[in-house]
């Protein structure tokens, strides 16, 4: 049937609202990446230790996400998602011009913690957004948009942002440093973004039960009945989550220390991250709507598929070479975006609405405290009780990614066979 025959609007109708949808996710993430690539010409002003770089660094992130993943989700869930978009959108906007302006720690950090808060809640009513102006079976798609929008976010931090602060210069703008005009920027373009939020509507809620007034142990109620899917599914994600922090924060140590690299030689992380979580966003929704469209749980076979496949790819950090390492890195980066991606339209797919705001603050939350608090120390624990001053970085990182993979592919493959028909069905 075509698109006119079943109700459902066609999808290219769709793409301005989720292309809008898209640059508030890439400006967020921008907002809340920027000084980490602008910290040590910051810091030449500002003259902060490093230990105080860190607080701003960690705290600026975990804070928000640990606290407020969970209640920005419940108000997505219960409330008006279009003004609590353009409210935190204007708050990760305050968070970025208050950078510009910072003189001491405090506003430093109150700051940072603004564009964390702002950015990561505003991904969370981007993903309930865009789940509801499009029918299940668009949704692969729809969160293709989104996640495309993050991955260009991350990528601006280093190509927009570094580009701009070369272009600023010595010179300043109007006044301000150049990492301080980088900001302002940024900011100032987050503003415009608002304006335009104001042109949309909020849509009507899909797939609901209890719907999003119902009392909050009604909610309850509904997550307990699910467990069966939803723990292997958070269990699934977050241990991939666990690989792919671990690869990120430790894959410039181990090439020095296992492979004689140097930092400018390092360069080709970059692009490999931007080309792996472009695929990776255009395979994951692809996936997402082809095993959808085969049944109960089909959507979830993109996710035991490619946890499986980033197993091997977990021995990254033991390969032979630099080349070798670098494909290893690549795939297991590719495979985790793709996963991230289908756990995200499954939550759209098989959760009621009230349920999902509720479920991706979650995810965020424990993403954070295990997969960036958790898999990094440990790793760091394993590779000093092997000694040799911590020579055997590359061979830790080894074994938690594959055994942290394996474990993923497990639990994707649990949640798939546990999975309810659709989102309003009964749980298996």
């Amino acid at each position: 049937m075509s698109a006119s025959e079943t109700g459902e609007t066609p999808f290219v109708r769709l793409l301005p609202t989720l292309i809008l949808f898209a640059l508030v996710v890439a400006l967020g993430v921008q907002a809340m990446g920027q000084f980490s690539a602008l910290q040590d010409a910051a810091n030449k002003q500002l003259g902060l230790t490093d230990f105080q770089l860190t607080l701003v660094q960690g705290l600026g992130t975990a804070i928000p996400m640990l606290l407020l993943s969970i209640p920005i989700g419940i108000l997505v869930d219960r409330t008006n998602r279009l003004r609590l978009m353009i409210v935190l959108t204007s708050i990760w906007t305050a968070g970025s011009i208050g950078t510009a302006f910072s003189n001491d720690l405090g506003m430093l950090l109150a700051s940072r913690m603004a564009a964390g808060v702002g950015a990561t809640g505003a991904m969370t009513c981007a993903i309930s957004l865009a789940a509801d102006i499009c029918t299940p079976g668009q949704r692969g798609r729809a969160m293709l948009v989104l996640t495309v929008g993050k991955v260009l976010g991350q990528a601006a931090v280093f190509t927009v942002g570094v580009t701009l602060f070369a272009m600023i210069g010595e010179s300043g703008l109007w006044g301000l440093e150049a990492w301080r005009g980088v900001h302002l920027i940024v900011g100032l373009v987050s503003a415009a973004l608002i304006a335009a939020l104001f042109l949309l509507r909020e849509p009507p809620r899909r797939e609901m039960l209890a719907g999003p007034g119902a009392p909050f142990r009604t909610v309850v109620s509904e997550l307990w009945t699910r467990r069966g899917f939803l723990i292997p599914l958070f269990v699934g994600q977050i241990a991939v989550t666990m690989a792919d922090a671990s690869a990120g924060i430790l894959i410039a140590p181990v090439l020095s220390r296992s492979y004689g690299m140097a930092a400018e030689q390092t360069q080709w992380i970059g692009t490999v991250l931007f080309l792996t979580g472009l695929a990776g966003s255009i395979i994951g929704g692809i996936a997402a709507d082809a095993g959808h469209r085969r049944g109960r749980g089909g959507v979830l076979i993109g996710a035991v598929i490619f946890s499986a496949l980033g197993v091997p790819a977990g021995l990254y950090t033991v390969a032979p070479d630099v080349t070798w390492l670098g494909i290893g890195f690549g795939v297991l980066i590719l495979c985790g975006t793709i996963t991230g991606l289908i756990t995200a339209i499954a939550i759209t797919v098989l959760l009621p609405n009230e349920l999902r705001g509720l479920c991706i603050g979650a995810f965020l939350t424990l993403a954070g405290l295990i997969g960036f608090g958790v898999a990094p120390p440990l790793i760091g624990a394993i590779s000093d009780a092997m000694g040799e001053g911590g020579r055997h970085l590359g061979t830790a990182t080894a074994w938690v990614s594959v055994i942290v993979g394996a474990i993923s592919c497990v639990a994707f493959w649990m949640a798939m066979r546990r999975a309810p028909a659709s989102a309003t069905a009964e749980p298996v």
